[in-house]
């Protein structure tokens, strides 16, 4: 099952979420001084597996065939661009601007690569099914990290902190102004809502070093709105979990089998019992 994951276009993005999430916690956590030994040492335990991913998943871009960046490129490819930049936020807190440079550098160019190649909506890259349309508000979330990281690397949140939290407010006002785009993934609960979360709180992060760096009113109105939002947003998401907690596992994985599917010729799965024996096959 965790083949099949891997080599699906959308589930093999989501093994970054993991390191991702403890990057985060590592950086926001009250008990370990970003000066620490331990620091660093989870520092390297959480990164070496994200590098081991883009030198396989972008050499796949890069070299492989049927993972042609052009054919395999989706919203959630966007994870891996923000798994390098939590890795440079980290690293610049460290006080290792070169490192941290390094993994921005290796996060933002091919960030340039993928949104190009997302914006122009190549033969194949849409592939996302209408459930996971929430996984959009990726596109905000990406420039929105670029913008904080640069701002811990650099020391202040300077002009290429501001044009890409402008980008990201951009992109947010498309998606927000589009909301028949997500009327069918809003229909019955998923996990797939949570991709509303993280862009918006990230998004209101930045602007909030955007007012504190501007100092203006409307760059004020801006933070409260976005944190508004975000913290409303992350509420209604804990309560619809709360309700729908039956919905979070279910016994058939649709990504694992079609990804299953596609390697054997097998029947669809009747049951649990069949879906653990087509895995063992």
């Amino acid at each position: 099952m965790v083949k099949a994951e891997f080599l699906h276009h959308v589930g093999v993005n989501y093994l970054f979420a993991p390191f991702i999430s403890w990057l985060l916690l590592l950086q926001s956590s009250p008990f370990i001084p970003p000066k620490s030994v331990y620091y660093f040492l989870l520092w390297w335990l959480f990164v070496v597996p994200l590098l081991v991913l883009d030198v396989k998943i972008y050499g796949q871009w890069l070299t492989k065939g049927k993972r042609f960046l052009s054919t395999a490129a989706n919203p959630t490819s966007q994870i891996s661009v923000i798994a390098n930049l939590v890795g440079a936020r980290s690293a610049a807190e460290m006080g290792w601007n070169e490192v941290g440079v390094c993994l921005f550098s290796l996060g933002i160019t091919h960030y340039l690569v993928l949104f190009e190649t997302l914006y122009q909506r190549l033969s194949g890259n849409d592939r996302i099914p209408a459930m996971l349309r929430p996984v959009f508000f990726l596109f905000i979330a990406a420039p929105s990290m670029a913008s904080l990281t640069w701002n811990s690397v650099s020391g202040n949140f300077s002009t290429p902190s501001k044009m890409l939290f402008f980008l990201s407010v951009f992109l947010f006002a498309s998606l927000v102004c589009r909301p028949m785009l997500f009327k069918k993934s809003m229909k019955t609960f998923s996990v797939a809502w949570w991709a509303y979360s993280y862009p918006l709180t990230v998004l209101a992060m930045a602007s909030t070093e955007y007012a504190r760096e501007v100092k203006g009113d409307i760059a004020e109105a801006l933070m409260f709105v976005l944190l508004g939002l975000s913290i409303l947003v992350f509420v209604a998401l804990i309560v619809f979990t709360a309700l729908n907690s039956n919905k979070l596992l279910t016994d058939h994985d649709s990504i694992t089998y079609n990804s299953i599917s596609d390697s054997v010729s097998v029947p669809p799965p009747q049951s649990k019992q069949s879906v653990i024996r087509i895995s063992l096959d």
